[in-house]
């Protein structure tokens, strides 16, 4: 088994092609420093014709990573089972923390099984064909997964909301958020399959580069329904899908104050805390914190900065 990591851990997910000649300048934190995971692309991101380049770039690349404490967590996404069992057996992996799978479905479970069965890597299995949309589909996967032998192994599920969109032959438009298309149905209905089997979920990708305020506005949302992280396509994006995840001081103490609760139910500001059903909520809660941390105090922060 892998060393245990916590979804939390996700964080802001940036993608970028294989081909790109400063990924381990991102890995070592000389670039973009406080990444917390990153995904090394040999699918969309990439024509048939570069995927030669791609790897003879990840393999001198792999080889060359130097272990530290403030490495992102690394992800390879290949394109196919071909790619994945080629990535396998002719580059180093032994210090990538996972894979992401994509197209996963319950047909593709046990071949996905079979390639990674003798690995340490981790799974990041996506959650982007037209059987998403059916709660059946989705409810067969999930009783799959939960007797899977392998589940510990699975990190998060990643929710392809690109590809789900093209399912539909819509595109969000650029003044909603993606809970206000099609889409908001699905995540509802994976969190309700998904989370309620023990399964953490991650965000679909915000693709409105520009509109920072549309992404805030998504974040909330993120959290709301449980998520553990985002996917990022701009390094923009990066700093607020992170700071979104932070944690406030009010959440906080109430989280500590159910794990250490002595009464069945008591009142907190303004609220009733009930240990019984409000206890999973606060260990993601502190899990989360131990991720990200505490909101800063948003008085003191502005005393600090104009005393």
């Amino acid at each position: 088994m892998p060393v245990k990591i916590s979804p939390y851990a996700l964080g802001a997910t940036l993608y970028m092609p294989a081909i790109r000649h400063d990924i381990l300048e991102i890995i070592h934190g000389e670039k973009l420093s406080g990444l917390k995971s990153m995904v090394i692309c040999f699918e969309d991101a990439l024509a048939e014709s570069q995927l030669e380049e791609a790897f003879e770039n990840f393999t001198q690349l792999a080889t060359q990573i130097k272990l530290s404490i403030k490495k992102p967590l690394v992800f390879i996404r290949p394109r196919n089972f071909d790619i994945a069992i080629r990535l396998i057996k002719h580059c180093d992996l032994s210090k990538i923390d996972g894979m992401v799978l994509p197209k996963f479905t319950l047909d593709s479970l046990p071949i996905w099984q079979e390639i990674l069965e003798d690995t340490h890597l981790y799974w990041l299995p996506t959650l982007e064909t037209q059987d998403v949309f059916s709660y059946l589909e989705m409810q067969k996967l999930a009783d799959s997964l939960s007797t899977f032998k392998d589940k510990n192994k699975i990190l998060a599920l990643r929710i392809g909301g690109n590809d789900l969109m093209s399912v539909l032959g819509l595109r969000r438009p650029r003044d909603m958020t993606i809970y206000d298309t099609p889409l908001g149905y699905v995540i509802k209905m994976l969190v309700a399959v998904f989370g309620s089997t023990g399964f953490a979920l991650t965000a679909p990708v915000c693709e409105l580069i520009e509109n920072l305020d549309i992404l805030e506005l998504e974040l909330k949302s993120d959290i709301a329904h449980g998520l553990v992280g985002k996917t990022a396509i701009h390094p923009n994006q990066i700093p607020i899908i992170q700071d979104a995840w932070k944690v406030k001081a009010s959440e906080f103490a109430e989280a500590q104050a159910i794990m250490n609760a002595q009464k069945a139910v008591f009142q907190m500001d303004g609220a009733m805390c009930e240990p019984a059903t409000h206890t999973t909520w606060a260990r993601n809660l502190l899990e989360r914190y131990g991720a990200y941390g505490l909101l800063p105090n948003k008085v003191q922060e502005f005393m600090t900065k104009h005393n």
